[in-house]
């Protein structure tokens, strides 16, 4: 049969005989049957508008559409039937119909990426004739949106949503608090967003560039602005994870409540939100004060997220100011812990209860490992988001946490894709589209019943080296394709025997897709001149990166 130029490729499909192409046109009608409603209205809103087609209800025809639920799918797969009869859309769920209708979307041609038609309005489209039927191999398949460091305006993250629809991805992490920037209203602590979501200036491009940008940065999300985030997500079948991140990457909650911080050991009133990147030595102090004030922020955040899952960061938190700090070393002494790494872990332990009382379960980065071999260990409904390399999800899956992996060393999407002169501020390890190709979330080694607490993998992107959502573009695509038919086919080989070639034969239709989507991709041949940077310092890393 004739290749179908699918991402992600699906598990199974075959030519109906004979060979053809099946016409819709004006008269073509959509039977939504029960529980695929939602699927119709993105369906109409969405396919409708690129095609000018009205897909009118209707259940009298062959020339019809019908979306079904059958139980006997997989939760998240679907199958499609497009026989010269009326075309089938079935899934497990109303999920699995969605991502059939992405593929569906995807057989229609690039043009059906578009928001109006760019042919005579009425015209007639074709789909070939064909049997597909397809599931996903992980549950979670995520991309991580900083949107601290540099803030995305509302619109902005909702084209996103549908970005990583387009690519049967269902997670989207939003990281929403660091020291550069609050970036959620939480009503009962107004400060947060008054004073942590600006900034004076930004550091342009590595921290040891001295170029700046001289403009204020900043913004933030209002109740609303979640609701509504979160409401369009769920339409198209992705989930939003919020992080807020504790107890380190804390200025800018410092900054608006100086009370948070370390006050015996320094001023905290001094502090203003951060202007720049790297590790801060800033981290919240240990108190019932803080703990309490977290706890309101995180019932706030539990109002606006319906996620079961909330992550809280646990990475990268200096011990320096605990170390230095008489209320830190007296609440050591007083919980009886042998160190500062103990006592983050109590920090996370404390959030990781209050959640699990709650009905939620705690993901965080692997740090929240440390003090896991003392009574201090996570709660067995946590999970942890291996992001240092591998080592750190297969201790969790080992012990029997479940696991997202994203190692930094494969998919940070921040790193740069090539080690020419002409790449954007380049940052970390090469990592190019063939590398993202032949990443697998499930490292050897691992017992089949650690293997399957990997629940997933994610890509992510930090934005410290993306100041516009063009930047962001550039950096995440086209690698976020390669990265979805790793997260969602189930048949694909080991890595080294993948076949790239083939998979880059697809991109060439795929291209044709994100151009129509208006994503500012990476071209294969190299950036485009605006999409270069001359003269802003990066931190390239050379050699291939450590497999840890």
């Amino acid at each position: 049969m004739e290749p179908l130029d699918l991402i992600p490729a699906p598990s199974r499909s075959r030519e109906v005989p004979p060979p053809g192409l099946d016409p819709l046109d004006t008269d073509t009608q959509l039977e939504a049957q029960p529980g695929t409603e939602g699927v119709a209205r993105w369906f109409r809103a969405t396919i409708g508008a690129a095609t000018g087609l009205p897909f009118p209800d209707g259940n009298d025809d062959d020339n019809r559409i019908v979306l079904s639920i059958e139980p006997g799918l997989a939760p998240e797969g679907y199958r499609i039937v497009i026989d010269g009869y009326a075309r089938r859309i079935q899934g497990g769920s109303a999920a699995g119909v969605f991502w059939g209708a992405q593929t569906f979307r995807q057989l229609l041609g690039p043009d059906a990426y578009r928001r109006a038609p760019i042919g005579p309005r009425g015209r007639d489209w074709y789909v070939p004739t064909v049997v597909i039927e397809d599931e996903p191999r992980f549950p979670w398949r995520g991309l991580l949106l900083d949107v601290a460091r540099h803030f995305l305006p509302k619109d902005d993250v909702l084209r996103y949503v549908d970005l990583l629809a387009a690519h049967k991805l269902n997670v989207l992490h939003l990281h929403l608090t660091d020291d550069q920037g609050w970036r959620v209203e939480i009503r009962r602590h107004p400060r947060l967003t008054e004073v942590g979501a600006w900034r004076p200036r930004t550091k342009r491009g590595h921290r040891a560039s001295e170029l700046w940008y001289d403009t204020p940065h900043g913004g933030f999300y209002t109740h609303d602005d979640i609701r509504e985030i979160v409401a369009y997500a769920a339409e198209r079948h992705v989930r939003i994870v919020p992080e807020i991140d504790l107890p380190g990457h804390a200025q800018a909650a410092i900054a608006a409540y100086p009370e948070l911080g370390n006050t015996d050991v320094v001023d905290t009133s001094a502090l203003s939100v951060w202007d720049t990147w790297g590790v801060n030595p800033n981290v919240l102090a240990p108190t019932d004060t803080t703990l309490r004030f977290f706890e309101e922020v995180l019932e706030e955040v539990l109002d606006l997220f319906p996620s079961p899952y909330i992550h809280l960061g646990g990475d990268e938190c200096p011990k320096d100011q605990w170390k230095a700090s008489p209320t830190a070393q007296s609440r050591i002494k007083e919980l009886g812990l042998a160190d500062e790494y103990e006592l983050q872990s109590w920090f996370i332990r404390h959030f990781d209860r209050w959640l699990a009382e709650r009905g939620r379960r705690l993901i965080g980065w692997d740090e929240i490992l440390e003090g896991e071999t003392t009574s201090l260990g996570l709660a067995p409904g946590a999970t942890v988001a291996s992001w240092r390399g591998y080592a750190g999800g297969m201790a969790a899956a080992e012990a029997g946490h479940d696991v997202v992996m994203c190692p930094e060393q494969h998919v940070y999407l921040d790193h740069r894709q090539h080690g020419g002169p002409d790449e954007p501020v380049p940052i970390g390890f090469v990592r190019t589209l063939e590398d993202v190709y032949r990443f697998d979330p499930v490292p050897p080694g691992l017992s089949p019943e650690a293997a399957a607490h990997v629940i997933g993998t994610q890509a992510n992107a930090w934005t410290e080296a993306m100041e516009t959502r063009a930047r962001v573009d550039y950096q995440v695509f086209p690698r976020l394709a390669a990265f979805a038919e790793v997260a969602w086919s189930t048949g694909l080989p080991a890595p080294a025997e993948r076949d790239f070639a083939d998979f880059e034969r697809r991109m060439g239709v795929h291209y044709r897709r994100l151009d129509a989507l208006g994503v500012d991709y990476r071209p294969p041949s190299g950036p485009l001149p605006w999409q270069r940077r001359p003269g802003v310092l990066g931190r390239p890393i050379e050699g291939p990166p450590p497999n840890v």
